[in-house]
């Protein structure tokens, strides 16, 4: 199973100081995180696409190609990757591009993002969201494995005997995960490509989180793609740590009340209790961690989020030293111990497809 962390590159006051980061800090700062993560031994690492501020990935394949030059061995992905507002041919062409710079490094996470002004920004309908992405990752799937593509669609300009370039690593198209909080088209797409589904498992209760992921599983055996338990899923989540769970609150309150998304609304106890949210020691982390697996069943990929909120870098790297010396280690072992033989536990990557082909054609 794999374990990683994911941002969305808010530049958030600090709410303990006072103090604001620049966006070149900002950006600098996530380079030295996906580092930390790498070091630590956490497999992924992954980064939103944003638009406007107060965010700053706006290009995940130049920060992501940047990270892949100085690491070896992360997963290299993203927690959204606008398949609404791109044009997947230039989707097709960057992502491949990363694959080869990385030596298949990478998979990517598409969804639909949740900025509404960036449809028109990009020339496009907010109301034309679910179409726009699926006829756009249906070409896109395309491209990435077809040599020649020719295809007419609503949304974009037609092509006649086109080829993306450069072509996936070894013919190997990078893994797509279908990212969704709530619609259930998105995780039939999923299903009916025999790709991942995410699910962002941050806002909403787990009653949700497993209306969706069953959904998800049922449709990828109805298209044949094998048993609604070997489906992909991935899941997010959020945690603070702290060696205990008293001082973790006490340190997080500030930042969970101010920030962005989630302050000023329920308190920091009701949203916990409501959502994924763990703030907590090690072993808290580790219990709430393994109960996804009771509402969603054995999954391949689960990643936190560690650096929202204005938490300050020190503090962001204190967070990946526990989650790789006390919490990761345990949950892979729990998380092993529990999954059938029968069930994958990771994700089809490159690596990975390339071997099983290999084996196939000696």
């Amino acid at each position: 199973m794999q374990f990683g962390i994911f941002t969305v590159g808010d530049v958030t006051t600090d709410p303990t100081t006072g103090r604001t980061p620049t966006e070149h800090e900002r950006i600098k700062n996530t380079v030295a995180i996906a580092l930390k993560a790498e070091e630590v031994g956490l497999d992924v690492f992954a980064t939103g696409e944003h638009h406007n501020p107060p965010f700053v990935p706006s290009s995940p394949t130049t920060l992501l190609g940047h990270i892949a030059a100085r690491t070896e061995n992360l997963i290299l992905s993203t927690s959204t990757t606008l398949i609404t507002t791109n044009d997947p041919v230039k989707i097709a062409e960057d992502y491949a591009t990363l694959q080869h710079l990385a030596d298949g490094r990478v998979d990517l996470m598409t969804g639909r993002g949740n900025t509404g002004p960036v449809y028109p920004w990009f020339g496009q309908d907010i109301r034309q969201g679910i179409p726009l992405a699926i006829e756009n990752y249906a070409l896109l799937h395309r491209l990435w494995r077809e040599d020649v593509v020719d295809w007419e669609g609503r949304f974009r300009s037609a092509l006649q005997g086109f080829t993306s370039t450069p072509r996936p690593l070894d013919g190997v198209p990078p893994f797509v995960w279908h990212g969704s909080i709530r619609s259930p088209e998105i995780a039939e797409q999923a299903a009916y490509y025999g790709d991942g589904f995410f699910a962002n498992h941050i806002f909403w209760p787990k009653q949700h989180t497993e209306k969706m992921v069953r959904l998800y599983r049922q449709r990828y055996a109805h298209h044949g793609h094998g048993t609604p338990e070997q489906a992909i899923v991935g899941l997010g989540g959020q945690v603070f740590l702290r060696k205990n769970s008293q001082d973790a609150v006490r340190e997080f309150r500030p930042y969970f009340d101010n920030a962005p998304v989630y302050g000023h609304g329920p308190s920091l106890e009701e949203f916990s209790r409501e959502t994924p949210l763990t703030v907590g020691s090690p072993q808290e982390v580790i219990e709430r961690t393994l109960s996804f697996r009771d509402y969603v069943g054995d999954y391949q990929r689960q990643l936190f989020l560690v650096d929202h909120a204005g938490l300050p870098l020190k503090t962001v790297l204190e967070q990946l030293d526990i989650l790789g010396e006390e919490v990761v280690p345990v949950l892979r072992k729990e998380f092993a111990n529990l999954r059938p033989a029968d069930v994958p536990a990771t994700a089809p990557l490159h690596p990975a497809v390339l071997a099983a082909r290999t084996d196939k054609e000696q």
